[in-house]
C-alpha cells in the first residue's frame, strides 16, 4: 500500500533514532515520523504555489504542537482538548524557527509553514531536538528552495562533564541546559541557561555540540540523497537592481547625514524629506514605489551603516566598537511596589518591577513535560509607544514571550532557594523606550528591582549583546552594544547574561549561515567584558546589596514543619479549622503534602497569631516537660488541667503539693493558672500531670 515508504535509522547519543516516510501526510511538500526513543515527532513542511503580494519578507511559520495524549493525560481546562500553544511550545518554535529562517533564499516569498506535530513522549528524548531535526529532515526532501540541512542537540554539564542529550535524570542535576544547532561547517545558533558555567566550558560544550551536529547533517543527506525531491523554481522578490543603483546615487549623502545620529527620533524625522525627495523623482518612473518602498530604503540604509562599520570603522553613534552606550540605574522608583528597577542604556529604557507573593501564588503549568509549576516567573512587554509607533495593544505575542523567558532564564541561578526565601516572585517588565537590546536591559533592570524587593540573590546579573559584520571573504568584525539599527542591518544579535562568575543565559539570532569558532570565542570575550562593566559601575552603584528586609508593603512570610500526619487537624472537618485561622488572624496558609506550612500577610501579628493557632492544633504534650496550664474542673481526687486547646490532663490530688493535701480546693481552683510537669500517659491514654514537681521543695 506504501509503496514509497523508506525507513533510515541512525544512533543519537546512544538512543536509537528512525525516520520514516512515505507513509503518512503525502500531500505537503515534504514529511517524516521521527522516533527517538519513544518520542514521536510528525514534521511536515508546506509551502504556497504563489508568493504573497505586497510583502518584503519570507512569510515562515514554526509551529511547534503539544498533544496531551503524547503523555497519556487529558487537557485541563472546560473544554479538555488543547488550546493556544503553551509558553514551552512557544518557546520551542522560535528555537527551531532561528536556525531555519537564515537558511531559505532571501528573494522567496511564498508563505512556508513548518508544522511539528508531538505525538508520544519519552522524557529521556527530547522532543525539542527531535522536532529540530524533523523539521529539517522535511525541509530538505522536500522541493522548497531551502540551504539545509541542519541539525541540532542538547548539552548538559553533569558533574563536570559535557553530555549529548542527557536523559531526565541527568538534566535534573546538570549545570547547563544548552541547546545548539549547526550545519556542516557552522554553528547556526544557540540558546543556554546556565548556572555560572564559565566563557571556556561553554566554548568547548558548543563545539563538542558541534561535532555530534556534523554527524546528524551527514545523516540528512543520505535521506536525501535517496528520496529528494529537485527545488522548485518561483518568482524571485528581489529588487531590481538598476531601480536600486539609481535611487542609492540620488540619495546616498541624504540618507547618511539622516543616520549620522544617536538619537532615533532625530534619524526618523530627518528621513521624511528624503522619502518625499525619493518620490518626487522616481515616483512616475516607477509605479510599484509605493509598495516595495520599506524594502529599498531598508536595503539602502543597510548598505551605508554596513559600510560604515566594514570600511570607516565607524559606528552610528560614534562610538568605539568596544564601547557601551550611556548607562544608568536607578531603584525604588515606584513607592507601593515590592520592588522597582529602571535601567537605560542609550534610549533604551527597562522598568521592572518585583511582585513577591506567597506560595499559593506559584504559576501551575499544563504541558507535556515534567515540569508542574513555576515559582518565578518573568513577563516583559514592549508596548508600540517605546519605540515611537502608534498601535493598539493586542497583548504579548511570542516575541514577548521569548524575551521574558531569556530573562527568566538569566536570573534563576541567582535566586535563594524556597527554604531561603519562601516566596513566589514575578517580575514584569516594561520597555518603555527601545532602541536596541531591550531584552538585556530587562535582565539589569530585574536585577536591580530583585535587590530592592529584599531578595537574597547570589550575585548580580548583567546582559549584554555582541552585534556581527561579516564579509564574503570569510572576514568579520564585531561590535559591543548594539543599537537598533545593529541590530537591524548586521549579521548577529549574541545576547549573553552571566555575573562575574560565569553565564546564566544566551540567545543568539543569526541572520547568515553560521559562526565559526572564532566567531563564538571572540563573543564570548566581549561580553564578559561588558556584563563585569555593567555590573561594578552600574548595578552596584545603584544599591550594593539586596535590601535586609522586604518591603513594608509586600507580605511576611515565615514556614513551619508540622508532622504530615496532623495536616489533617490543621485544615479540620471541611475546613473547618484552616477557615477560622485564616479568618480570625488574617494570615494566608499554604499547606504542602510534606507537612510544611507557609504563613504570610502583610502584618507580622497576623503571622504570629496564625503560627500559634497551628500550633495549638498539633499540640502534642512531650514527657518530662513542663507547661503553663489552666484548671479547667475539680474533682476529689485531683483536678483536670489544660495544656493546649483540647489537651488536659490530671494532676492527682497527691501531685498536687511538696505537703499533703487534704483538700484539692486548698490549692487551686477552676480558672486557676498552673504550673504542671507531664508524667506520661497511663493504659488508657489519659495524660498525668504533676504541679508539684514544679515547685521548689520546702
Amino acid at each position: 500500500m506504501f509503496e514509497n515508504y523508506k525507513v533510515f535509522n541512525t544512533v543519537l547519543a546512544g538512543r536509537p533514532l528512525m525516520v520514516e516516510t512515505g507513509k503518512v501526510a503525502g500531500l505537503a511538500n515534504g514529511s517524516c515520523m521521527i522516533h527517538y526513543g519513544d518520542t514521536v515527532i510528525l514534521a511536515c513542511a508546506t509551502a504556497s504555489k504563489q508568493p504573497r503580494d505586497g510583502i518584503d519578507f519570507l512569510p515562515l511559520s514554526v509551529d511547534f504542537e503539544e498533544r496531551m495524549y503524547a503523555v497519556g493525560r487529558i487537557p485541563g481546562g472546560y473544554l479538555r482538548r488543547e488550546g493556544k500553544p503553551s509558553e514551552k511550545a512557544i518557546l520551542t518554535s522560535r528555537v527551531i524557527d532561528r536556525p531555519i529562517r537564515p537558511l531559505f533564499p532571501k528573494d522567496l516569498r511564498n508563505d512556508v509553514c513548518i508544522s511539528l506535530t508531538v505525538m508520544s513522549l519519552d522524557n529521556d528524548c527530547s522532543p525539542e531536538i527531535t522536532a529540530m531535526i524533523g523539521a529539517s529532515i522535511a525541509l530538505s526532501i522536500s522541493d522548497i528552495p531551502w540551504n539545509g540541512p541542519i541539525a541540532g542537540v542538547f548539552v548538559g554539564l553533569v558533574d563536570g562533564q559535557i553530555v549529548i542529550n542527557p536523559t531526565s535524570e541527568q538534566r535534573a542535576k546538570s549545570d547547563l541546559e544548552l541547546t545548539v544547532a549547526g550545519s556542516h561547517q557552522k554553528v547556526v545558533m544557540i540558546e543556554a541557561g546556565a548556572k555560572e558555567v564559565s566563557d571556556e566550558t561553554m566554548f568547548n560544550a558548543i563545539m563538542a555540540a558541534h561535532e555530534e551536529i556534523k554527524k546528524l547533517c551527514g545523516f540528512i543527506d543520505a535521506i536525501v540523497g535517496e528520496i529528494g525531491k529537485p527545488k522548485f523554481t518561483y518568482a524571485s522578490g528581489e529588487l531590481d537592481h538598476d531601480m536600486f543603483d539609481k535611487i542609492f546615487a540620488f540619495c546616498e549623502k541624504d540618507v547618511m547625514a539622516a543616520l549620522d545620529t544617536d538619537d532615533k527620533n532625530v534619524r526618523d524625522a530627518r528621513m521624511q524629506p528624503v522619502r518625499e525627495a525619493i518620490f518626487a523623482q522616481f515616483g512616475e518612473e516607477y509605479p510599484e514605489l509605493e509598495t516595495i518602498y520599506e524594502e529599498l530604503i531598508y536595503k539602502i540604509q543597510k548598505k551605508i551603516v554596513r559600510r560604515w562599520l566594514l570600511v570607516d570603522k565607524k559606528r552610528v553613534d560614534g562610538r568605539r566598537m568596544d564601547e557601551i552606550r550611556p548607562l544608568a540605574a536607578e531603584v525604588s522608583v515606584l513607592p507601593r511596589v515590592h520592588g522597582s528597577g529602571l535601567f537605560t542604556r542609550g534610549q533604551t529604557q527597562v522598568l521592572t518591577a518585583a511582585t513577591l507573593g506567597s506560595m499559593s501564588d506559584i504559576q501551575l503549568l499544563d504541558g507535556i513535560d515534567e515540569e508542574e509549576s513555576k515559582r518565578y516567573m518573568h513577563h516583559y512587554n514592549m508596548p508600540a509607544y517605546s519605540t515611537g509607533e502608534a498601535k493598539a495593544s493586542r497583548g504579548p505575542g511570542r516575541r514577548e514571550i521569548g524575551h521574558g523567558a531569556l530573562a527568566e532564564r538569566a536570573l534563576v541561578p541567582v535566586l535563594p532557594s524556597v527554604e531561603e526565601f519562601p516566596y513566589a516572585i514575578r517580575l514584569v517588565s516594561e520597555v518603555v523606550s527601545s532602541n536596541g537590546s531591550t531584552s538585556q536591559a530587562s535582565i539589569c533592570g530585574s536585577t536591580l528591582a530583585l535587590m530592592d524587593a529584599g531578595v537574597p540573590i547570589k550575585d548580580p546579573v548583567a546582559g549584554i549583546s555582541c552585534g556581527l559584520i561579516t564579509e564574503e571573504d570569510g572576514s568579520f568584525m564585531t561590535m559591543i552594544d548594539i543599537q537598533g539599527l545593529e541590530d537591524f542591518y548586521g549579521d548577529m544579535d549574541f545576547k549573553v547574561a552571566g555575573t562575574h562568575k560565569g553565564i546564566t543565559a544566551i540567545q543568539m539570532d543569526l541572520k547568515i549561515d553560521g559562526l565559526t569558532p572564532e566567531i563564538i570565542k571572540e563573543a564570548f570575550e566581549v561580553t564578559h567584558k561588558g556584563r563585569d562593566y555593567i555590573i561594578d559601575e552600574i548595578i552596584l552603584k545603584a544599591i550594593p546589596q539586596p535590601r535586609e528586609e522586604v518591603s513594608e508593603f509586600a507580605p511576611k512570610m515565615i514556614t513551619m514543619k508540622i508532622n504530615p500526619d496532623k495536616i489533617g487537624d490543621v485544615i479540620g472537618s471541611k475546613g473547618k479549622n484552616i477557615q477560622k485561622i485564616t479568618g480570625d488572624s488574617g494570615a494566608q496558609v499554604d499547606i504542602e503534602e510534606d507537612g510544611t506550612i507557609f504563613i504570610s500577610a502583610v502584618s507580622k501579628d497576623s503571622i504570629k497569631m496564625a503560627k500559634s493557632m497551628i500550633e495549638e492544633l498539633i499540640f502534642e504534650p512531650i514527657a518530662g516537660a513542663i507547661y503553663k496550664g489552666v484548671v479547667t474542673r475539680v474533682i476529689p481526687i485531683g483536678a483536670f488541667v489544660e495544656i493546649a486547646p483540647k489537651c488536659e490532663g490530671l494532676v492527682h490530688i497527691s501531685k498536687l503539693d511538696n505537703r499533703r493535701v487534704e483538700k484539692v480546693e486548698d490549692v487551686c481552683n477552676v480558672g486557676d493558672e498552673l504550673l504542671v510537669k507531664v508524667l506520661g500517659v497511663d493504659e488508657k491514654g489519659r495524660l498525668n500531670l504533676s504541679h508539684k514537681e514544679c515547685i521548689s521543695p520546702d
